[in-house]
């Protein structure tokens, strides 16, 4: 999660760059610790040397560098990490919402890379490339040896040239897909007008332009109703995040005012609360149902979190992500850049989220033929060094709602959704929160209202 500014938040130089790290952090620590981090240092170079030396295969200080930094930030939790120049560009280039390449989001899994969602109306989306596909080989070259950045880098390449995967998909015989490559100008927020002057908008993931797409959308849907719209569904399933400042201002359009999020880091000086605008309810107050499920995590939970503290909507759907963390990008001069996790951020009522996630007023499951056979659901809490809840911001505010019991329940029931399902006439949990909205704007019109 991360927000532009001079460090953004999500969010032989290089080692250079490490030992000015280790040694600015204990700058003014007591001179036993300088010695300790002396020998630390000193034990780092002669580990090094004693690999160029005697590895098997010529390695390079810059790979074994790069390699140390990766280990070293991926060893804090699952959201720290170094990136080199290279994947630092490439992270601007996706906060801005274009790449060229297959149109694909990946993980890695075992020891192969594994599609989690293709992009909607990309190449990837088109050829009927499915979450949880397994990648075997990239243009016949195995890909039990590549790294996640690897295998991005081998699918990433110009317009218009192709890349030929082996996928294994469960219940099938592994098969061959080749693609075309293409300009993937992300599109993330979509929008249709449902009966009754009902809209729906959907918001994939929060890019820099995200909220005024969103506003676009909403002006849109607006003239579509013939100048008002009665109701709306948020839907926000799917969406992994992305930068804090942009959920801020999207949860702030539902708002007149007071707090969206507040974030605590290590010290009192890193302590911040964002506001809504006054008066920047662009819906003045019409009802709306938020969707979530299992993959709405980090900036996606940031608004659905404001809006149920703040009761301006009923949330829908399977408990959320989890992510209750704030990671800040800070740039190395030219030699990539940190993703550090700095803070833990806080719902308006001063409850964390972090490896709980929102708890829907209404749970509400995708029927089996939408979805994802044999997929399996993770939350932040069952990733390796997850850091722990410790609690809300403080002792007057109220703990998450999910007990151990419920989560274990839930978790049971919990699955994936096919995203091909998302937003069509075919999606069971859209249809109960369009009869979910219409209900509460029944509620809501005055006597003699037409």
């Amino acid at each position: 999660m991360n927000t532009p500014s001079s460090r953004r938040r999500l969010a032989g130089a290089a080692l250079a760059a490490f030992a000015m790290l280790a040694l600015g952090a204990c700058a003014n620590a007591p001179s036993h610790q300088s010695n300790n981090s002396d020998a630390d240092l000193a034990l780092i170079n002669e580990v090094m040397a004693k690999v160029r030396a005697g590895y098997v295969e010529p390695v390079t200080e810059d790979q074994l560098t790069k390699d140390s930094l990766k280990g070293m930030l991926t060893g804090l939790d699952p959201h720290s990490d170094y990136m080199d120049e290279s994947e630092y560009q490439d992270m601007l280039s996706d906060s801005e919402g274009e790449f060229t390449g297959i149109g694909a989001e990946l993980t890695r899994e075992d020891s192969h890379p594994k599609i989690l969602s293709p992009i909607d109306d990309t190449p990837a989306a088109l050829a009927g490339i499915k979450p949880g596909d397994i990648i075997l080989r990239i243009d016949g070259v195995p890909t039990d040896s590549m790294t996640l950045k690897d295998a991005v880098d081998r699918l990433r390449g110009p317009a218009g040239s192709t890349v030929r995967m082996t996928i294994l998909r469960t219940g099938d015989k592994p098969f061959d897909v080749s693609l075309t490559r293409a300009v993937i100008r992300v599109a993330s927020v979509k929008s249709q007008l449902e009966p009754g002057r009902i809209g729906y908008i959907r918001v994939t993931t929060f890019m820099e332009k995200t909220q005024n797409e969103f506003v676009d959308a909403l002006g849109d849907l607006r003239r579509q109703a013939g100048g008002r719209l009665d109701g709306l569904v948020l839907d926000l399933r799917n969406d992994p995040g992305g930068l804090l400042d942009t959920a801020v201002h999207v949860a702030g359009d539902f708002l007149d005012g007071g707090t969206v999020v507040s974030i605590r880091g290590r010290s009192p000086g890193e302590d911040e609360t964002f506001d809504a605008r006054p008066d920047g309810d662009r819906l003045h107050g019409v009802p709306v149902v938020v969707l979530i499920n299992s993959a709405s995590a980090s900036a996606s939970e940031i608004v659905a979190g404001a809006l149920q503290d703040r009761r301006r909507a009923t949330i829908l759907g399977t408990r959320s992500f989890g992510k209750g963390s704030v990671q800040t990008i800070i740039p190395l001069d030219g030699h990539g850049a940190l993703r550090l996790t700095t803070a833990l951020y806080y719902t308006p009522s001063g409850r964390s989220i972090q490896g709980e996630g929102i708890t829907p007023d209404q749970i509400v499951l995708p029927p089996k033929d939408e979805q994802v056979v044999e997929a399996t659901v993770v939350h932040e809490v069952n990733l390796p060094g997850a850091l722990k809840n410790t609690g809300p911001m403080d002792s007057t505010a109220k703990p998450g709602t999910l007990t151990p019991a419920m989560q274990k329940e839930e978790a049971s029931q919990d699955v994936a959704i096919d995203p091909a399902v998302i937003g069509t006439i075919k999606d069971y949990q859209l249809k109960v929160a369009l009869e979910r909205v219409k209900e509460m704007v029944a509620r809501s019109v005055p006597a003699g209202r037409s």
